[in-house]
Protein backbone atom coordinates (compact mmCIF):
# COMPACT_ATOMS: atom_id res chain seq x y z
CA UNK A 1 0.00 0.00 0.00
CA UNK A 2 2.86 2.36 0.84
CA UNK A 3 4.43 1.68 -2.55
CA UNK A 4 1.16 2.52 -4.35
CA UNK A 5 0.81 5.76 -2.38
CA UNK A 6 4.41 6.70 -3.17
CA UNK A 7 3.87 6.05 -6.87
CA UNK A 8 0.62 8.04 -6.88
CA UNK A 9 2.23 10.98 -5.13
CA UNK A 10 5.23 10.89 -7.44
CA UNK A 11 2.89 10.91 -10.43
CA UNK A 12 0.96 13.86 -9.04
CA UNK A 13 4.16 15.76 -8.36
CA UNK A 14 5.44 15.07 -11.86
CA UNK A 15 2.16 16.29 -13.32
CA UNK A 16 2.37 19.42 -11.20
CA UNK A 17 6.01 19.94 -12.11
CA UNK A 18 5.13 19.75 -15.80
CA UNK A 19 2.61 22.53 -15.35
CA UNK A 20 5.07 24.49 -13.25
CA UNK A 21 7.83 24.24 -15.81
CA UNK A 22 5.53 25.92 -18.32
CA UNK A 23 5.59 28.88 -15.91
CA UNK A 24 1.86 29.23 -16.20
CA UNK A 25 1.66 30.38 -19.79
CA UNK A 26 -2.04 31.01 -19.20
CA UNK A 27 -3.86 32.01 -16.01
CA UNK A 28 -6.02 28.89 -16.23
CA UNK A 29 -2.84 26.78 -16.03
CA UNK A 30 -1.96 28.43 -12.72
CA UNK A 31 -5.49 27.87 -11.42
CA UNK A 32 -5.35 24.17 -12.35
CA UNK A 33 -1.94 23.86 -10.69
CA UNK A 34 -3.02 25.37 -7.38
CA UNK A 35 -6.26 23.37 -7.36
CA UNK A 36 -4.25 20.17 -7.89
CA UNK A 37 -1.83 21.06 -5.11
CA UNK A 38 -4.68 21.82 -2.69
CA UNK A 39 -6.48 18.64 -3.72
CA UNK A 40 -3.50 16.37 -3.06
CA UNK A 41 -2.75 18.18 0.21
CA UNK A 42 -6.39 17.88 1.30
CA UNK A 43 -6.58 14.18 0.51
CA UNK A 44 -3.55 13.37 2.64
CA UNK A 45 -4.58 15.75 5.42
CA UNK A 46 -7.98 14.03 5.45
CA UNK A 47 -6.30 10.66 5.97
CA UNK A 48 -4.60 12.02 9.07
CA UNK A 49 -7.90 13.56 10.16
CA UNK A 50 -9.60 10.20 10.07
CA UNK A 51 -7.05 8.88 12.55
CA UNK A 52 -6.99 12.00 14.72
CA UNK A 53 -10.79 11.97 14.94
CA UNK A 54 -10.95 8.27 15.80
CA UNK A 55 -12.71 7.22 12.60
CA UNK A 56 -9.90 4.81 11.76
CA UNK A 57 -7.21 3.29 14.00
CA UNK A 58 -4.13 5.45 14.57
CA UNK A 59 -1.22 4.21 12.46
CA UNK A 60 1.94 6.18 13.25
CA UNK A 61 3.70 5.17 10.02
CA UNK A 62 0.73 6.19 7.87
CA UNK A 63 0.42 9.50 9.72
CA UNK A 64 4.11 10.24 9.22
CA UNK A 65 3.93 9.40 5.51
CA UNK A 66 0.82 11.51 4.95
CA UNK A 67 2.15 14.40 7.04
CA UNK A 68 5.32 14.50 4.97
CA UNK A 69 3.24 14.78 1.79
CA UNK A 70 1.06 17.50 3.34
CA UNK A 71 4.18 19.44 4.32
CA UNK A 72 5.61 19.19 0.81
CA UNK A 73 2.35 20.11 -0.90
CA UNK A 74 1.83 23.11 1.39
CA UNK A 75 4.76 24.85 -0.31
CA UNK A 76 3.40 24.57 -3.84
CA UNK A 77 0.17 26.49 -4.52
CA UNK A 78 1.24 30.01 -3.58
CA UNK A 79 3.19 30.81 -6.76
CA UNK A 80 0.01 30.11 -8.72
CA UNK A 81 -1.85 33.11 -7.33
CA UNK A 82 -0.27 35.54 -9.79
CA UNK A 83 -1.75 38.31 -11.87
CA UNK A 84 -4.74 37.29 -13.95
CA UNK A 85 -5.55 34.22 -11.87
CA UNK A 86 -8.41 35.98 -10.13
CA UNK A 87 -10.71 35.27 -13.08
CA UNK A 88 -11.92 31.94 -14.35
CA UNK A 89 -12.79 28.74 -12.54
CA UNK A 90 -11.61 29.71 -9.06
CA UNK A 91 -13.06 30.12 -5.60
CA UNK A 92 -10.38 32.62 -4.60
CA UNK A 93 -11.95 35.87 -3.40
CA UNK A 94 -10.71 39.24 -4.65
CA UNK A 95 -9.23 39.80 -1.18
CA UNK A 96 -6.56 37.27 -2.11
CA UNK A 97 -5.00 39.99 -4.24
CA UNK A 98 -6.25 43.15 -2.50
CA UNK A 99 -4.99 41.96 0.91
CA UNK A 100 -1.92 40.14 -0.38
CA UNK A 101 0.06 40.74 2.83
CA UNK A 102 -2.51 38.88 4.96
CA UNK A 103 -2.79 36.13 2.35
CA UNK A 104 1.00 35.74 2.33
CA UNK A 105 1.05 35.67 6.12
CA UNK A 106 -1.49 32.84 6.20
CA UNK A 107 0.33 30.90 3.48
CA UNK A 108 3.55 31.21 5.48
CA UNK A 109 1.71 30.11 8.61
CA UNK A 110 0.34 27.05 6.81
CA UNK A 111 3.83 26.09 5.69
CA UNK A 112 5.07 26.43 9.29
CA UNK A 113 2.12 24.51 10.77
CA UNK A 114 2.48 21.64 8.31
CA UNK A 115 6.17 21.38 9.25
CA UNK A 116 5.11 21.09 12.91
CA UNK A 117 2.61 18.37 11.96
CA UNK A 118 5.28 16.46 10.07
CA UNK A 119 7.68 16.72 13.02
CA UNK A 120 5.00 15.56 15.46
CA UNK A 121 4.09 12.67 13.17
CA UNK A 122 7.71 11.49 13.07
CA UNK A 123 7.54 11.16 16.85
CA UNK A 124 4.56 8.82 16.60
CA UNK A 125 2.71 10.29 19.59
CA UNK A 126 -1.02 10.48 18.84
CA UNK A 127 -1.62 13.38 21.24
CA UNK A 128 1.19 15.46 19.70
CA UNK A 129 -0.16 14.71 16.22
CA UNK A 130 -3.66 15.73 17.28
CA UNK A 131 -2.40 19.07 18.64
CA UNK A 132 -0.37 19.78 15.50
CA UNK A 133 -3.28 18.70 13.31
CA UNK A 134 -5.42 21.33 15.05
CA UNK A 135 -2.86 24.02 14.20
CA UNK A 136 -2.96 23.12 10.52
CA UNK A 137 -6.75 22.85 10.47
CA UNK A 138 -7.12 26.24 12.15
CA UNK A 139 -4.81 27.85 9.62
CA UNK A 140 -6.72 26.27 6.72
CA UNK A 141 -9.98 27.53 8.17
CA UNK A 142 -8.66 31.06 8.67
CA UNK A 143 -7.54 31.25 5.05
CA UNK A 144 -10.81 29.76 3.75
CA UNK A 145 -12.84 32.17 5.87
CA UNK A 146 -11.04 35.22 4.49
CA UNK A 147 -9.95 34.23 1.00
CA UNK A 148 -12.17 31.45 -0.37
CA UNK A 149 -15.69 31.84 -1.70
CA UNK A 150 -18.12 29.23 -0.46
Amino acid sequence: MKKITTIAVAGALLALAGTSSAQFAKPEDAIKYRKAAFSVMGAHFGRIGGMVNGQVPFDAAAVASNAQIVESMARLPWAAFGAGTDKGETKAKSETWSDAAKFKSLSDKLTAETAKLSAAAKGGNADAVKAAFGGVAGTCKACHDDFRAK
